[in-house]
């Protein structure tokens, strides 16, 4: 796989990184869904794992609230969102790097300036850095809370992007998911699909 590997660096051009959290620097994806197996079986909901990785990226929130409208049910996303990723917290000491992911992060922090942008919370989204040992290596994290309109669009890349003071059009994405990657390429720039090189364990 050395050739795939080798796609994972930034070229010549790029002058910053910018990369998502959950399923593209840690392994947290099967531990998700285990969360949201325990929530939806609580509520009586119905959320399937292949809904779940083609809404990835989505706050937890925000895919509450779709729940909530395509049942007419009365449901308090935060209430529920808190405890779903309270439900997940509780299985974060399992989770580990995507080493590959985590390599350029260590070879690049400091040649460039590199961000994190994701749909996660930033407290959750620190606690993951904490456990896959990458704490303080990102200039910026651009957390679900930070925009207003998230993944697909593009706010959250152009916003690392501007927070990193470079040219969109100059930065590398590193993702896992199809609106991650959509949302890239809506800010202008180039992304690496990490699905070429790693596929994270299926729970059902």
């Amino acid at each position: 796989m050395p050739d795939l590997l080798d796609s994972l660096n930034p070229l010549p051009h790029h002058t910053a990184l910018i990369f998502d959290c959950d399923g593209t620097l840690a392994d947290t994806m099967p531990a998700h869904f285990e969360a949201w197996l325990v929530i939806m079986q609580r509520w009586d909901l119905s959320f399937s794992e292949d809904q779940f990785y083609a809404m990835g990226g989505w706050p937890t929130r925000k895919i509450f609230e779709m729940l909530a409208a395509e049942t007419g049910r009365d449901l308090d996303p935060d209430a529920l969102a808190i405890e779903k990723e309270d439900e997940f917290l509780k299985m974060i000491d399992h989770v580990q790097p995507i080493q590959p992911v985590a390599n350029i992060v260590r070879t690049h922090k400091d040649q460039m300036p590199i961000a994190v942008g994701t749909g996660a919370v930033r407290s959750i989204c620190e606690m993951i850095l904490r456990q896959i040992g990458l704490e303080g290596a990102f200039r910026t994290i651009v957390a679900s809370e930070d925009v207003a309109r998230h993944k697909p669009e593009p706010e959250v890349y152009l916003e690392a992007a501007r927070r990193l003071e470079v040219d969109p059009a100059t930065c590398l994405v590193y993702e896992d998911t199809d609106p991650g990657i959509e949302s890239a390429h809506r800010a202008g720039m180039d992304c690496v699909d990490i699905r070429q090189f790693h596929t994270p364990r299926r729970v059902t």
